[in-house]
């Protein structure tokens, strides 16, 4: 939703003009969001949380409850993760991982890795020789696949079904399979196949690329225990109050667990549990008239929330009027209807919003941008004209 809980607006309220920008995080709406998404998905379909989404260590809690265990892309996410959530199974991915991490990861007992090439293969079973040479390591080959035509197209973001540096090519299985049950790697056990193929998917569409998925790794001539059909489910930041379709693909999940009940399905979301959590709360610092457009100008910016800049949308926000005005001259105010929102930075990137309907809006107003619960902070380029940070709140 657009508007704040009444707990997010009484605490944007609050605060000083000198605490904001802020970041406020609604941990009883998370929680009850991330209870709703376990309650519509199979007993048979694990559900993990990418952590890369929102890797803040309350976040990671509050999901605690209803996930089987966490995703992490680097040493410094699987340090982090291990030390929130001491104990829970991790599955550790992403390309290009340095042998300090792989060896970290295998110190630290990691559930599951997904292997992105031969070569991460490799560096993956000399270390698993030399640091864990009494046990078997459990290996996920991440592959890039093609899907049927048109299965991607509704994407934001594709990692696969085209050419990316993600997951090994299709046409290397027969060679790498190889390699994991001839005892070329007796300390490698291979569990199955993982493909995350695209970002920005709605339920039908998540369904097509899962079936494909399955439908490929089960035509291998190895025998397989586990798929993981990835995350991406969509986001909609121009209809925030529309929402993933849970209670279909967890209908459509569970056809399809029926129909191979040799295996354990796994998604991994991020976004799709953390995202309506989070809200970026700011205030106007100044309202400007430039070539026949006004331009409200806000504490913070785009080095704080980046996802309007990387995605190229409007961030979703609410404005919540303030009446004190601590100056005895004119408060600057829109005298149109619609208005855009930018930061402090000398860039005309730095914008947050365009054409936000806010008629009368004045400097000292206060504007809650929603949906920022993930990918937001965290992929912000935090120091660029070295403003101040963010403060940080966890209610509920």
């Amino acid at each position: 939703m657009t508007d704040p809980t009444p707990a997010v607006r009484d605490r944007m309220l609050s605060l000083p003009p000198t605490e904001l920008p802020a970041y406020l995080y609604d941990l009883a709406a998370l929680r009850g969001h991330a209870e709703s998404v376990r309650s519509a998905l199979p007993e048979r379909v694990e559900l993990y949380y990418a952590a890369k989404a929102n890797p803040e260590p309350e976040i990671l809690a509050a999901l605690g409850p209803y996930v089987d265990g966490y995703e992490v892309s680097s040493g410094g996410e699987l340090a982090h993760v291990a030390e929130a959530v001491s104990g829970r199974p991790l599955a550790f991915g992403g390309p290009g991982k340095t042998p300090d991490e792989i060896r970290a990861a295998l110190e630290h007992g990691v559930e599951r890795f997904h292997v992105e090439s031969e070569h991460d293969l490799r560096v993956l079973a000399e270390l698993a020789r030399r640091v864990a040479p009494g046990g078997r390591v459990k290996v996920l080959l991440r592959f890039n696949l093609a899907v049927a035509d048109g299965a991607l197209a509704g994407s934001s973001l594709a990692m696969g079904g085209r050419p990316t540096p993600f997951g090994l090519d299709p046409s290397q299985a027969p060679r790498v399979l190889r390699l994991l049950t001839n005892g070329t790697f007796p300390h490698l056990e291979l569990c199955g196949i993982h493909a995350h193929l695209a970002s920005g998917l709605d339920a039908p569409e998540q369904l097509v690329v899962a079936r494909s998925i399955v439908h490929w790794a089960t035509g291998l001539d190895a025998t397989l225990t586990e798929v993981n059909v990835g995350g991406g489910m969509a986001v909609d930041y121009m209809n925030p109050e529309s929402r993933f379709d849970w209670k279909v693909y967890g209908e459509g999940l569970a056809e399809l667990a029926d129909c191979h009940p040799e295996l354990t399905l796994r998604i991994e979301p991020g976004r799709a549990l953390t995202a309506y959590c989070g809200w970026y709360a700011t205030e106007v610092l100044d309202v400007k008239h430039s070539h026949g457009e006004e331009f409200a100008v806000v504490r913070g910016g785009t080095h704080h929330l980046r996802t309007p800049a990387t995605k190229g949308h409007d961030q979703p926000c609410t404005v919540l009027a303030v009446r004190e005005w601590p100056h005895p001259w004119p408060r600057p105010a829109a005298e149109g209807e619609h208005v855009n929102l930018t930061g402090q930075l000398c860039t005309p990137k730095d914008l947050l919003a365009r054409n936000v309907h806010a008629p009368g809006l004045r400097a000292g107003d206060r504007v809650a941008f929603s949906l920022a619960g993930a990918y937001a902070w965290n992929i912000s380029h935090h120091d660029f004209l070295m403003h101040p940070h963010p403060g940080f709140h966890f209610l509920g």
